[in-house]
């Protein structure tokens, strides 16, 4: 380590914000020329990664892989400092120790970062300091895709997959960094302003007063954070993957969701930055080349759920409203019903009654993390399918809860799935049912019985539908329906039907409809919500 002296050295911060991760990193590359002095920090700034809105499982995650970069670092002589506060202050404070020649940080491309990017630029202008931001949380970068496309984003997916066409493919992932010539700087704790914080000891979640949910139970699968875990994980999903493409087909989480199995899932680890998004997207490219050679040419579509993700951050740029309803320009103004009953908060806490629903709900709660076909049908269910409830009360509650949530990604989806944007006008044919559906998912209701300790004992016959059993069946099963588990909180049968009337009368009403994102075929919409047919029958 080198220490502070008199003289002050010049020096370079590396900024983490996303992209947690010393693999494929620019910014870091970007901060390490020149051999300055090198100063990796992280400020928790009540926003940054999504702090803004965070339970406990989300931030035990972000501070694993905050630990995995302080440990790799430690390897090689160094260290990443933990600030809270204001970022321009804490950069402040750092110009005073250092003579600070450059910042470097990936790019955040949504707008809810753009006042705090801002604030730190006008910084390093006013004071001469270098500043670059580095593409790579995204495989190209959104606003060259939505200046592409004529300055405004492509309002359908086959839009979006023409405007990447014309860019050509993303970049690769750059190399590893030779550390050997790397001099680390030293950040003294104190004095410091007193409006700063510098962490001498790895934070907790409890250090931010963020506790477990007394409701949570015992995680069943265990999620951590981190490169070093992103990149083993890594290995076993290419497995998965080249084990598809030799048998004939791709998207094998989509193709065979598997919602007992240990995930594999790099969405986590994505929304992080503990895994470049360039090396998943290249590896699975190579591996079909591999397998495939010249007789088939790899396309967007086996690498289709990362080019979903690439899409609902370039129709954010620039439309801070995104997350919202009544202000945001590409939703439609759905007339949802208020919390009548309490049924959001019975939805949240996996008590409607539909044990499906409720399994997913209390996985969500318990682990962070959900597949995406239990998102779908949880959606659904809380919007246009049953309870008639905005999407964004369910936008809000997955923000906190999910590992994964990302503001751009998981308010599309919301969009999508509550038919308020990215789906046709209003077009609410294809509702999920809370019962057929998670029976096609898991037949024998194994699922179920992991979440929902209290109905273990059902037949597989009552198991999705329990208030149809008999009241002995019941005393058997040791779950009397409205007392050990709770009565359907409505039918949905019913609720169904009841709301897609709802839905053919405001789209009757409409007069001047939004500039509407809608997907190019039903084929498309089927493929986003990976079902059946059965799936939607009641």
């Amino acid at each position: 380590m080198t220490e502070l002296t008199e003289v002050r050295k010049n020096a370079s911060v590396l900024w983490f914000r996303h992209g947690l991760r010393l693999h494929d990193n620019p910014a870091l590359q970007e901060a390490l020329k020149d051999n300055d002095v090198f100063l990796p920090i992280f400020i928790f700034d009540g926003k940054s990664a999504g702090t803004n809105i965070i339970g406990y499982n989300r931030m035990k995650f972000l501070l694993e892989s905050l630990q995995d970069i302080d440990n790799k670092l430690h390897e090689v002589g160094g260290k990443l400092s933990l600030f809270r506060g204001n970022p321009v202050e804490v950069f402040h404070f750092i110009s005073e120790k250092f003579n600070l020649r450059k910042i470097c940080f990936e790019q955040d491309c949504e707008p809810i970062w753009q006042e705090r990017d801002n604030a730190v630029k006008k910084f390093c202008r006013e004071n001469k300091i270098e500043c670059f931001e580095k593409v790579s949380h995204t495989l190209w970068d959104p606003h060259l895709v939505q200046k592409t496309n004529g300055g405004v984003p492509p309002l359908t997916f086959q839009m979006f997959l023409h405007t990447i066409s014309v860019l050509g493919s993303p970049p690769r992932p750059i190399g590893d960094v030779d550390w050997t010539l790397v001099e680390f700087g030293t950040l003294t704790p104190l004095p410091l302003p007193h409006n700063l914080h510098i962490f001498q000891h790895f934070p907790t979640p409890e250090d931010f007063g963020i506790y477990p949910e007394e409701k949570n139970g015992d995680r069943i699968i265990q999620w951590i954070g981190g490169e070093t875990q992103a990149l083993k994980h890594l290995k076993e999903r290419l497995k998965v993957e080249e084990d598809a493409f030799r048998k004939g087909y791709y998207l094998p989480n989509q193709a065979r969701p598997d919602l007992l199995g240990p995930p594999s899932s790099q969405s986590a680890a994505l929304r992080f930055g503990c895994l470049s998004v360039r090396r998943f997207y290249w590896s699975i490219q190579d591996i079909f080349t591999k397998i495939h050679g010249n007789n088939q040419v790899p396309n967007q579509h086996i690498t289709s759920q990362l080019v979903w993700r690439e899409f609902f951050y370039t129709m954010s740029v620039g439309n801070k409203y995104y997350d919202e309803m009544e202000r945001n320009p590409i939703c439609l103004n759905i007339p949802w019903k208020e919390n009548t009953k309490g049924h959001l908060e019975l939805w949240e806490q996996g008590k409607t009654g539909y044990p499906f629903i409720d399994a997913v709900m209390r996985q969500l709660v318990q682990e962070g993390w959900i597949h995406h076909v239990a998102r779908n049908a949880v959606a659904c269910f809380l919007t246009r399918g049953v309870l008639w409830i905005s999407w964004e009360a369910g936008l809000k509650f997955f923000l906190k809860y999910l590992l994964d949530a990302d503001w751009s990604v998981c308010a599309g989806n919301w969009m999508w799935v509550s038919s308020s944007a990215f789906e046709q006008l209003l077009d609410c044919s294809h509702c999920m049912c809370p019962v057929n559906y998670g029976r096609r998912l898991d037949p024998w209701g194994e699922y179920i019985k992991r979440y929902i300790p209290e109905l273990r004992n059902y037949p597989v016959e009552y198991l999705y539908e329990p208030w149809k059993a008999p009241i002995h069946v019941q005393e058997q099963a040791g779950c009397i329906v409205g007392k050990d588990y709770p009565q359907r909180m409505v039918d949905h049968l019913q609720a169904s039907e009841k709301n897609r009337q709802y839905m053919e009368d405001i789209r009757n009403q409409l007069m001047n409809p939004p500039p509407h994102c809608r997907p190019s075929n039903e084929k498309e919409t089927r493929e986003f919500m990976w079902c059946h047919d059965n799936c939607f029958d009641h």
